[in-house]
């Protein structure tokens, strides 16, 4: 189910708790895809704060697998490498802020089954990541 866009600062700038392997869980994870998917024209991804669930909850869409949406659970960023400067906009904020990211990553999250994954990531999909997880910790872009 497509939800409303949260643009509330302090809402949005909450940490997010950990994802449980919960029926309530999975549900975000699907309105948080759903939501992406309704606004793929202007985004590319989301975490579930967005949608006005405080959960460690991100989906993106992958490049690197012909534009599928993935979704991860509790990502972490154990690694990163080559920082760069950019600008970037937020679905849930207005305009463009200037903001530190990396080349690449190694991330470590959860997937539906709830089984546990560590992989890297190049290119734009590795900065799309690093802003969703910023939202979870409650970092506003």
């Amino acid at each position: 189910m497509q939800r409303p866009i949260m643009t509330s600062i302090p809402f949005l700038s909450q940490p997010s708790e950990d994802a449980r392997n919960t029926e309530a869980d999975l549900a975000v994870a699907q309105d948080l895809k759903d939501t992406l998917d309704a606004h793929r024209e202007g985004c590319v991804g989301m975490a579930a704060n967005m949608i006005g669930v405080s959960k460690r909850i991100i989906a993106f869409v992958d490049e690197d697998l012909g534009g599928r949406i993935t979704v991860m659970f509790n990502p972490r960023i154990t690694a990163q490498d080559g920082a760069y400067d950019t600008a970037e906009g937020c679905l849930s904020l207005n305009g463009e802020r200037r903001t530190l990211r990396y080349q690449r990553i190694e991330v470590t999250y959860l997937d539906r089954r709830w089984r546990e994954h560590h992989a890297a990531f190049t290119g734009f999909t590795t900065q799309i990541i690093q802003h969703e997880i910023d939202h979870c910790d409650g970092v506003i872009i």
